[in-house]
């Protein structure tokens, strides 16, 4: 297995690596709208925090040497499904590949954002 790490994605809030490299695929952890640089979140409405997590995720592709492109299943959280039609709009600019997908809502994200993004991606 291989640790993947960027400074380009926020740090890991807890005891996990942001990604593994395991056989052919990358493993990322969830990602919420932090920004890197300041470590705090401060994007506001869904499509504003759903950009940011996307592009976090996007970040620990990049340090693999991946794209979206590469990503073939996502999960989704969300802290309101009625956010649901908005986070569509804004995850279909990044993942134009059409991974599988899961998309819940639940109780409460870290920090209490409004979603947070994971993926599993081929190395290939």
């Amino acid at each position: 297995m291989k640790v993947i790490s960027t400074d380009k994605a926020p740090a890991a809030i807890g005891p996990y690596s942001q990604a593994i490299v395991a056989g052919d695929f990358l493993y990322a952890s969830g990602q919420i709208p932090i920004n890197p640089a300041t470590g705090n979140v401060e994007a506001e409405g869904i499509e504003a925090q759903a950009t940011q997590a996307i592009i976090n995720v996007g970040e620990i592709l990049k340090a693999a040497g991946l794209t979206y492109e590469n990503v073939v299943k996502t999960s989704c959280f969300l802290a309101d499904m009625n956010d649901f039609a908005a986070f569509n709009g804004v995850y279909e600019k990044y993942f134009t590949g059409k991974p599988a997908r899961s998309c819940v809502a639940v109780k409460q994200l870290p920090k209490n954002v409004l979603c947070e993004v994971e993926v599993i991606a081929y190395l290939k």
